[in-house]
């Protein structure tokens, strides 16, 4: 699968049950749909950020095409705080895309890894240190 950014060809890194698809060139995430339940294991956690995306009107970033379906993907924003965070999600719901360092802010400030859960599995995943 190449990267939506960069167009370079994604590595795939699994861990307890979680695969993502990274661009080591970028440094960002593609996440098929089903991996974000997995990664907040609750029904509840997943509605709730779900529902809080919305298509961004008139944005200057230039769309992403969709890694598996090759249309060009939404601009969501996500959650309500300033600076906003933008993802892109395919309109199809292949997946979301995130650029480095995103998915880790969007779970800071939706809040919805208390105990570090994802933030571990992916310094795991990345072979980081905490």
């Amino acid at each position: 699968m190449d990267c939506p950014v960069c167009k370079n060809a994604m590595i795939t890194l699994e861990l307890a049950e979680v695969e993502i698809d990274h661009c080591t060139d970028c440094g960002g995430i593609w996440l098929d749909a089903g991996e974000i339940e997995i990664l907040l294991g609750q029904a509840q956690h997943v509605r709730q950020l779900l529902d809080s995306f919305k298509v961004s009107a008139g944005v200057t970033e230039k769309p992403r095409k969709c890694p598996i379906c090759d249309k060009k993907m939404q601009k969501i924003i996500i959650g309500a705080a300033e600076p906003a965070l933008l993802v892109d999600k395919c309109r199809r719901g292949d997946g979301l895309w995130f650029d480095k360092g995103e998915l880790e802010d969007i779970l800071g400030r939706a809040r919805l890894d208390k105990d570090n859960k994802i933030q571990k599995l992916l310094a795991d995943m990345f072979g980081q240190k905490q």
